[in-house]
């Protein structure tokens, strides 16, 4: 079986599947089919945009499918038609029926983010960095019904770095993952690859985050602060409110100083960054997005709108808790 070509279908949809989705096109088997979700509305015009894995795969003259729907008959014959050995799954969005899983002889294998059974679930990049983690990894597993829980083919670490974002991360993450999978396939093909059960009674859960898990809470430690912003950069991103407007925050970096003022207050804002006190030490930002605006440097926030020390950043705006 090592020298058979398999037909692969690709299933995912934002940017790190873009990047897996690159490098399974630098293999020797061919992508004959790749799925991803519908194109969407997106950014501050609202205009429908393709996805990254949709644009990778046109640039490659691969054919795209799009479905609002994957649990019909539909959707499943046409899987079928391209007559895939196996698929490929990274970041596509929606749980596969049992129909999908079965399809392919050789079933479908996940590219999941974390190192399993830990963070299993929809965000396991962002919530490694929320809750302090500093070696990371990629699992490849085989898909079964349950939520991450398949056998793992093969894993591959890596150690953060200082400052590290989710977004940095993901990218990392997804250059290591394409590499890694190849690797699981050519060892699939060739049997040296031997599916591994995970210890379930290790597994921790990485669910999927929404805008509300972005509300900072200035009474928490400086060093909790510093992770949530970090691991919620670029999506949903940390905010707080000033004004009654919501004020995204970027950029962060703990000051270990002790302060009378109560958490949320403005300590300085200034070129050096906007310094607010936590319910324990401080914590300095260099960027930041008002609302309605784009990301910039406090240093140009502050020549714009000066904001004096002592005032205190509101944890909820004026009429919407939004």
């Amino acid at each position: 079986m090592s020298d058979k070509r398999l037909r692969i279908v690709f299933m995912g949809t934002p940017e790190f599947a873009a990047q897996v989705l690159e490098a399974l096109l630098r293999g020797p088997d061919p992508v004959v089919a790749v799925v991803s979700q519908p194109d969407r509305a997106r950014g501050r015009g609202k205009k429908v945009a393709p996805t990254p894995t949709r644009v990778v795969a046109e640039a490659a003259n691969i054919p795209v499918l799009q479905p609002e729907k994957i649990r019909t008959e539909e959707f499943r014959n046409g899987l079928l038609s391209y007559r895939p050995d196996l698929i490929v799954v990274a970041a596509y969005g929606r749980i596969l029926p049992a129909g999908l899983l079965r399809l392919p002889p050789l079933g479908c294998i996940n590219v999941h983010g974390s190192l399993l059974p830990a963070y299993r679930g929809a965000a396991p990049v962002q919530w490694s960095i929320i809750r302090g983690e500093t070696e990371v990894g990629v699992t490849i597993m085989q898909m079964d019904e349950g939520l991450d829980t398949g056998d793992m083919l093969l894993q591959a670490k890596l150690t953060t770095d200082r400052g590290e974002t989710a977004g940095t991360l993901m990218s990392k993450l997804a250059e290591l993952g394409g590499a890694t999978l190849l690797r699981a396939i050519a060892g699939l093909k060739d049997g040296t690859v031997i599916p591994t059960a995970q210890d379930h009674q290790r597994a921790t859960l990485a669910p999927m985050l929404t805008k509300e898990d972005g509300r900072i809470d200035w009474t928490r430690d400086a060093e909790e602060i510093e992770r949530l912003v970090r691991g919620l950069d670029p999506w949903p991103s940390a905010y707080t409110f000033l004004d009654n407007a919501r004020l995204r925050l970027f950029r962060p970096e703990v000051e270990y100083l002790a302060s009378d003022s109560p958490p949320g207050t403005i300590l300085r804002a200034d070129s050096r960054g906007l310094l607010v006190a936590c319910g324990k030490h401080a914590i300095n930002f260099t960027e930041l997005q008002p609302e309605g605006k784009k990301r910039m440097a406090i240093a140009a926030f502050c020549c714009g709108r000066p904001v004096p020390a002592g005032t205190v950043l509101q944890a909820r705006g004026g009429e919407s808790d939004d």
